[in-house]
């Protein structure tokens, strides 16, 4: 309840703080008490939009660590059911549930809203023209202006679904990855305001003969030249971030966004230090992570084993820590610096934390240039490779069981989320008094050999009795062969390599070890109160002698860079000393679990059961795996019929649906799901488009 209020109240402020009641009445109040000599004009904006938001960041931390997972769960769920229907299907927006649909609604308002009453202080109540231009240029540079100010409001969100350890986002049940569409859709309204907001100045200042405008830096106001030098990065950023470049040239997409910090330290020494205070929440929190992240990824992973399936997949194995914890659907970033220095790819976790409780595992598609590189390193005769990681990122709970039955649609190795959901129903079979749902897998591939996915949804050291509460029926489809191939050598059916220790490799944990949610809360508080302290500091004693001497007046650009600075500092230093005192206290931990890695690295079979490309006659080498074959039928020369099996599941009272594969495939399915005609489908679409 207190995070609501305080939410509330910081909504509150962006809706009143584009009108003339707040400029003009409010401002000069709130001025009194809070633009003092410690913060300044800052002051307003960092009390009423940083501190609030702050709070929440901090709060969350608490609520995670000290809820109770299946209250939780229940309530996320309750949530869901009734604001999660899709309403929508359309490009290029994707599928839209109620709950985008109502706040994107509202956002767009908000837009509007502020713009409106800019504009209208602009229009009818003080019109700027210091430059005597003709009054109907001067309102066309406060249109401009105005624009500028709206995509301003973009960019106090923007940040926020790309922290991915984010302690907000699971507030409301959602994850970094599932989020990245409204990083993407506020990326393009605030991109095309700035563009407008410098397209508009550009022929303000040609009417008036002042096109050098464009390159100047005024000491003591804005300087254009930063704003220019923003809206070049931010465009390239926004030019190479569009469909085309993502995922037919992603190399172009990923280096030009590691322009993003030029963008911000531009674009804040253009908007200054009071306007940063307002956007200020998501990039401090931002940056929190992203240096978590970077310390957690200079550890070397210790990579187990790897398998070569058929298919053109991977299986990787890594060790972890028995007390790291994770839900289905997780994904895992990796970085192998021999194939490229900076890009990381996620991939999804096929392994159950609860139960593999000392390896984690991933499934990766050789499809693009660097997987292939990875597939032929993997391939070739190495022993050894270095990999890092980062992660798990995934929902904070994970409530399968709620359902009577659940429904799991994917497209190729889009089927790979949901080896990780069957495990955990194994894990969930092993407590005789829960209630499992019945489990319907519809998988559509390509080629015959892509059924080996199919041979990693059970673990290689289950048995009978683990599965047998588990009711599964898989039906598969290969669509572009008519009959089953066949096969004559078993031999390349699948190779598992072993690779060799090192010396530095570490198993994969919690960046802050356990109780990761209440240590990153420690650090969010302890990195701010230090930022506000070292900003109070240099205000009084640096800037505000300077701004009081006659005929002076302290560098506007440098207001700025000394907030960005001293936010950098604060978060190297607390993430830093936090970081270290965590490692230190969980090294004995990390010994005795390396130990227990070394013991079970041998489970992994070093043959397949080959159940797909046996022939008949020869007898299978795992029960299991003949359960999979049994509970299996295999379809060839065409696609599944979505609405026909998502009908038929109608006797069910509640039946959950997931699909993660192709974009066509998960519009099909939720088109079928929203239309009605079936009120006990309950969707939810995974999507990993990075």
């Amino acid at each position: 309840m207190v995070m609501v209020v305080l939410f509330l109240g910081w909504i509150f402020v962006w809706i009143m703080i584009s009108t003339n009641l707040y400029k003009s009445k409010w401002t000069p109040e709130l001025a009194k008490y809070l633009n003092t000599t410690y913060f300044g004009p800052r002051g307003i904006n960092l009390v009423l939009l940083t501190v609030p938001m702050m709070f929440i960041a901090v709060l969350s931390c608490v609520y995670l660590h000290v809820q109770k997972k299946p209250t939780q769960t229940q309530r996320e769920w309750k949530v869901k059911g009734k604001m999660g229907r899709v309403m929508m299907v359309m490009n290029p927006l994707g599928i839209v549930t109620f709950t985008e649909l109502t706040f994107s609604l509202l956002f767009v308002a908000l837009l509007f809203w502020a713009l409106y009453n800019y504009l209208y202080s602009s229009y009818h109540i003080h019109l700027h023209n210091h430059d005597n231009a003709k009054i109907w240029q001067a309102k066309l540079r406060a249109f401009g202006l105005r624009i500028g100010y709206v995509g301003h409001y973009c960019w106090a969100f923007l940040f926020f679904p790309v922290t991915r350890a984010s302690t907000i986002l699971p507030l409301i049940g959602l994850t970094s990855e599932s989020s990245i569409k409204y990083h993407i859709w506020l990326g393009h309204i605030s991109n095309f305001c700035f563009l407008v907001h410098t397209v508009v100045f550009l022929i303000y200042w040609a009417m008036i003969n002042k096109l050098t405008e464009t390159f100047a830096w005024d000491p003591t106001y804005v300087p254009n030249l930063a704003g220019t030098i923003a809206i070049v990065i931010g465009i390239a950023i926004w030019v190479t971030s569009l469909p085309f470049f993502r995922r037919k040239k992603f190399e172009i997409f990923f280096y030009t966004h590691q322009l993003y910090g030029l963008y911000i330290i531009f674009y804040v020494m253009h908007v200054g230090d009071s306007w940063f205070c307002m956007i200020l929440p998501n990039i401090f929190l931002f940056f929190i992570d992203r240096y978590l992240r970077f310390l957690q990824s200079t550890k070397r992973s210790r990579l187990v084993s790897a398998r070569i399936l058929p298919s053109d997949n991977l299986e990787l194995t890594f060790s972890k820590t028995p007390g790291l914890h994770y839900n289905p659907t997780s994904i895992l970033f990796l970085h192998v610096p021999s194939i490229s220095k900076l890009q990381w790819h996620p991939f999804t976790i096929t392994s159950s934390s609860n139960l593999e409780k000392d390896t984690l595992s991933i499934v990766i598609r050789r499809q693009g240039s660097w997987s292939q590189k990875l597939y032929t390193h993997i391939s070739s005769s190495i022993d050894s490779l270095e990999v890092s990681t980062e992660g798990p990122y995934g929902p904070n709970s994970f409530d399968i069981s709620r359902h009577d039955s659940l429904i799991l649609v994917g497209g190729g190795s889009g089927m790979t989320p949901f080896i990780s959901v069957i495990r955990e129903l194994i894990f969930q079979s092993q407590n005789q008094s829960t209630k499992l749902p019945d489990v319907l897998l519809v998988c559509a591939f390509k080629h015959y050999h892509d059924l080996a996915l199919l041979d990693l949804i059970f673990p290689s050291d289950i048995s009978v009795s683990d599965i047998s509460r588990l009711n599964i029926r898989i039906e598969a489809y290969v669509t572009r062969e008519n009959e089953k191939p066949e096969i004559t050598d078993d031999r390349r059916l699948l190779q598992t390599k072993w690779f060799k220790p090192h010396p530095l490799d570490s198993h994969i944990s919690p960046v802050l070890g356990p109780n990761n949610f209440l240590w990153l809360g420690v650090v969010i508080l302890s990195s701010f109160i230090m930022f506000l302290l070292l900003i109070a500091i240099v205000t009084r004693y640096y800037v505000f002698p300077v701004d009081h001497k006659k005929g002076k007046t302290y560098n506007f650009s440098y207001r700025a860079l000394w907030d960005m600075f001293l936010g950098c500092v604060c978060i190297f230093i607390s993430s830093s000393i936090v970081f270290l005192w965590r490692k230190k206290q969980n090294r004995e931990g990390d010994k005795e679990s390396k130990k227990q890695v070394q013991s079970v690295e041998f489970q992994i079979p070093t043959s397949s059961p080959g159940s797909w490309f046996r022939s008949h006659e020869r007898e299978l080498e795992s029960v299991p795996y003949q359960s999979i074959v049994q509970a299996t039928s295999v379809h060839f020369g065409s696609k599944p019929n979505l609405k026909k099996i998502l009908f038929e599941a109608e006797g069910s009272e509640d039946v959950g649906v997931m699909v993660c594969g192709p974009r066509k495939m998960r519009h099909e399915v939720a088109r079928i799901c929203s239309s009605g005609l079936a009120k006990n489908l309950h969707f939810e679409a995974i999507s990993f488009n990075w």
